[in-house]
């Protein structure tokens, strides 16, 4: 109800804004993109086709940029940001968190890239490099530098006058974290802990030394795992020596778990997870051109199979009309399996510890499902063509196949992971291939020994 309201909210003002435009009224734009929120005025440029968005850029003061830019997903922020001065895109990323500076920087061309760090003072350029430091979809590409760190030989009380005297904390803090004077972590406090205390105690008496650390090498997807098996608001990130060299907080996780389903249903069909809806035409055409290539290529693998028994198709026109059922069984119950493992990998649940019990469990339902389906499509094909060889003939290929389904859709994905291919984005077109090519040579050929 909550998300219907608010996309109806974002709908009104997306028509308000562009009215205005069309009626030259572009004061009046200014003015309803900055009484707005910086992530509705990004989610009004990603609803808006390429001239509008440049419109409603440039009407958006210089101070709001960086706002936005955090907020906007990595196409359209790519988009914008190559049109921008080099100096434009410094000023729009000097008070970008350390996670957002890194995510906005990896995604731009490196020519793009290049121009902005060469525009940037030491400091920043120093801060960005660091930022880029780590690989992609890892603890320290996401993590923040914005921490307050403790001596364990301080008081409570010197602590809390600190932060007084500090006036405000970093977003989303919820604890302290202890370091000794090479700065490896040997505990953590929690601020409420830190309220409730006596002022005389020393940090050391009240920290916890046996806190959990994440490496900063971690992949994300186990960062997002950890923090939903521990319920944990924010962890410290250390690198190789135990050195405390960031944290990452609750909505770094959020947006870890939000890209991660974006980027298994988008991949499904063979998109970038950010790709932008208003993208122009011929970058859309480009971009899906490469997954239908691709597609077209294993179609025609399925083809050349069903070409080898040109001759029996020829004997009995009723397999041509056939031909399509065993292998659309198939393919729906191999996706079944391949979404099923895909999703235990991404919680965790499926490694190569128990691939093997899980193999053996799809591989049984799998049996079932084809004796199931294998005595129903041939009782219909029996009756429906009065030929009961043609539905003997029809189940057993039934059968092969979706046991082949299941054991592909099982391996596929653990295979995959293995050679560092991504199963979401590739695991569907092979497994695909692998029924269609199954199915049809197997209920061909069974068809040219028995019936022909």
């Amino acid at each position: 109800m909550a998300e219907a309201l608010e996309t109806k909210y974002a709908q009104s003002q997306l028509r308000q804004l562009n009215a205005a435009l069309a009626d030259g009224r572009f004061v009046s734009v200014r003015k309803l993109l900055h009484e707005l929120a910086s992530s509705d005025v990004a989610l009004i440029l990603e609803s808006s086709p390429t001239r509008t968005r440049d419109e409603l850029w440039e009407l958006l003061d210089a101070d709001f940029h960086g706002d936005v830019l955090e907020e906007l997903s990595e196409d359209v922020r790519n988009g914008i940001i190559t049109k921008m001065m080099p100096e434009k895109v410094v000023d729009a990323l000097e008070e970008m968190d350390t996670d957002d500076l890194a995510e906005t920087l990896s995604s731009l061309p490196d020519e793009v890239l290049q121009g902005i760090l060469q525009t940037m003072g030491t400091q920043d350029r120093a801060r960005a490099e660091q930022a880029l430091s780590y690989g992609e979809e890892t603890a320290g590409f996401v993590m923040n530098t914005d921490t307050i760190t403790l001596r364990p030989d301080v008081t409570v009380d010197v602590v809390l006058r600190y932060v007084r005297l500090k006036g405000n904390l970093p977003e989303n803090t919820d604890t302290f974290y202890v370091v000794n004077r090479t700065d490896n972590l040997i505990g953590i406090v929690p601020v409420t802990r830190m309220l409730t205390a006596d002022p005389e105690d020393k940090i050391s008496e009240i920290m916890d030394d046996d806190a959990e650390a994440i490496p900063v090498n971690m992949p994300d997807g186990e960062v997002a795992s950890l923090f939903e098996r521990y319920n944990w608001l924010s962890a410290p990130v250390v690198d190789e020596k135990n050195r405390l060299v960031g944290r990452i907080t609750i909505d770094d996780v959020v947006d870890i778990i939000r890209e991660d389903a974006e980027h298994s249903m988008m991949s499904m069909a063979g998109l970038d997870d950010e790709e932008d809806t208003f993208a122009p035409v011929w970058q859309s055409t480009k971009r899906r051109s490469v997954w239908l290539a691709v597609n077209l290529v294993t179609a025609l693998l399925a083809a050349a199979v069903s070409d080898l028994f040109e001759a029996t198709l020829s004997q009995l026109a009723v397999l041509a009309i056939l031909n399509t059922i065993v292998p659309s069984m198939g393919g729906v119950a191999g996706n079944q399996t391949l979404t099923l493992v895909i999703r235990g990998m991404a919680l965790g649940h499926v490694n190569m510890s128990n691939a093997r019990w899980l193999i053996s469990k799809e591989l049984a339902v799998g049996f079932l499902n084809g004796m199931l389906w294998a005595v129903l499509i041939a009782t219909v094909i029996a009756v429906w063509k009065s030929d009961f060889m043609l539905g003997v003939v029809i189940a057993f290929a039934m059968l092969i196949n979706m046991i082949a389904a299941a054991l592909s859709g099982a391996t596929l994905p653990l295979v995959m992971k293995r050679l560092k291919i991504d199963p979401a984005l590739a695991g569907s077109v092979i497994l695909t291939t692998i029924t269609d090519v199954v199915g049809i040579f197997a209920f061909l050929g069974t068809a040219t020994l028995f019936l022909v």
